[in-house]
């Protein structure tokens, strides 16, 4: 068997199964094939699509992430159990590069509380699930869940079983965030003396202490070459290791670090931006390599030395992580040629029709703002929608001042025509909800609410972004413009357009940690 190159750390994401598991996320079957294109764009070598058993919806999720997506492998998790292989199975046999990521608890707590097993019952589970998994498919993982609070010996046992099983790769994860660089180390570095050279070693961290990075790069010291991360370190709890932090330790101090990944560095600000705005999860100021702060500087010291050498304060620059690019300045008398080269610039590509219909809202954008920035043009192709539009905002008038209640008038284009409706609401945003759900009449439960500038300035682009359910269904959309009351306007009629078209996911709770 090929043994894996010495320096090479594959990149495993499962910001699509680990990271859904974030409260509060709800990714439909478009927003999860949008990222997955993103991160065979980025580079990624294995893609982690979902938990196919959870509902038919997931199945069908991952299915078509297998059948779409070309570059990177393609798993779905299961459960040490035949319908769970089966069903993963099923998700990914029309991927160009299929692989079933099965697993079993190992600590004693998790044997004994949770699967209600002796060790050798835990040990038989796992080679038939390994046996079985490799009926389907020739790349096979194995993950120990607990594995950091298990028995080192035991470890090896189930480890070894599974490589005689047809396991290809052995992943470790931290699954409570509990271990500390140190362990992670030693521990790599025993079962890399346990296990044959051929198998790859996989480290799967958590991030309840704020470890998941450090402890990540312990294991590639210890002897591990996969990582599982998450685009913005998303994921259940505290979250998972941050891919783009991993993937810049590497590339920035080489030194320490002589481990080199795949992934194209230019494109983790825009995975980042994509996985925030179809999540909902905002990235924090100062989160590393992607926070709007990781390359500001306030100090005036600070900035005379940026401004003399701007190695004196950044270890990395801007553009290698896609923060900055070559775009002109554009403005109303722009031009459809430049418009679309600076797309390109951008990295988007996107069809004639797609240009013709971004270039007229690019016009009335630079109409109200004059001058047009990179982050513009950014927030203006993000802010697509796949969703059929049965409903489209054709108008709106909000009355509203202190000591007064709000009043807003919408007016919806509908295919029975176009259709006004009045409402009152204890301010403008409500006001207006309340006008579109009488049009539309459908009314959703709205459960978050957040809005956040994605550019500078005063007459900076305002993102709304809404989390709502209907019925059983979460729902989750976003709406741009540079008038808020409008922004929030066009996501509520994305959640009712979303409604009709029967999107959103239905509420599912399955025990899929690792």
């Amino acid at each position: 068997m090929t043994q894996p190159e010495p320096s090479r750390i594959r990149i495993f994401d499962t910001t699509l199964r680990d990271g859904e598991q974030s409260p509060g996320v709800a990714l439909d079957h478009s927003q999860k094939l949008e990222i997955a294109h993103q991160l065979a764009r980025l580079g990624v070598d294995v893609i982690e699509a979902g938990f196919p058993i959870a509902s038919p919806g997931d199945l069908e999720g991952v299915s078509r992430i297998a059948r779409e997506v070309r570059g990177p492998i393609i798993t779905g998790l299961a459960r040490a159990n035949r319908a769970d292989i089966e069903a993963a199975a099923r998700a990914v046999e029309l991927a160009e590069k299929p692989r079933i990521h099965t697993f079993i608890a190992t600590s004693p707590i998790h044997m004994a509380k949770k699967l209600n097993l002796e060790p050798d019952a835990v040990i038989e589970r796992a080679i038939e699930a390994v046996q079985l998994a490799r009926s389907f498919v020739d790349d096979v993982e194995f993950s120990a869940e607990d594995a950091t609070r298990s028995d080192w010996a035991f470890l090896a046992r189930i480890f070894r079983a599974a490589v005689d099983a047809g396991a290809t790769t052995i992943n470790v994860p931290d699954t409570v965030g509990y271990t500390t660089p140190r362990e992670m180390r030693e521990l790599f570095a025993f079962l890399k003396g346990e296990l044959p050279a051929h198998v790859i070693l996989s480290a799967h961290c958590h991030d309840d202490l704020g470890l998941a990075v450090a402890n990540s790069i312990a294991a590639v010291e210890g002897g591990a070459r996969q990582i599982e991360c998450t685009i913005n370190g998303i994921g259940e709890r505290a979250g998972n290791a941050s891919l783009e932090e991993l993937v810049m330790a590497f590339h920035t101090r080489r030194d320490a670090y002589p481990f080199e990944s795949g992934v194209r560095t230019r494109e983790l600000y825009r995975a980042s931006r994509m996985v925030s705005r179809l999540s909902g999860m905002p990235v924090q100021p100062n989160k590393a390599i992607v926070g709007d702060n990781a390359f500001a500087h306030e100090s005036g010291i600070h900035q005379d030395g940026v401004i003399k050498a701007r190695e004196t304060y950044e270890i990395m620059n801007a553009e290698l992580v896609g923060r900055e690019a070559a775009v002109l300045v554009m403005g109303k008398h722009s031009g459809r040629a430049a418009f679309r080269k600076a797309l390109t610039d951008l990295g988007y590509e996107v069809d004639e029709d797609r240009v013709k219909s971004l270039f007229a809202r690019f016009k009335d954008l630079a109409d109200r703002k004059g001058q047009i920035h990179a982050d513009d043009l950014r927030a203006l192709v993000e802010s697509r929608s796949d969703v059929p539009q049965t409903f489209v905002l054709e108008g709106f008038q909000i009355t509203s001042g202190m000591n007064m209640t709000p009043v807003a008038f919408v007016r919806l284009a509908t295919p029975d025509g176009p259709v006004d409706a009045t409402a009152h609401g204890d301010g403008p945003v409500e006001a207006a909800f309340q006008a579109i759900s009488k049009i539309t009449g459908l009314n959703p439960t709205l459960e978050s609410y957040r809005i956040q500038a994605v550019t500078s300035g005063g007459d900076a682009l305002g993102e709304v972004a809404i989390g709502a359910r209907y019925g059983e269904t979460s729902l989750h959309s976003t709406g741009v413009a540079t008038d808020i009351v409008e922004a929030s306007a066009r996501a509520w009629i994305r959640v009712m357009n979303q409604i009709v078209a029967g999107m959103g996911k239905a509420r599912t709770v399955t025990a899929t940690s690792i």
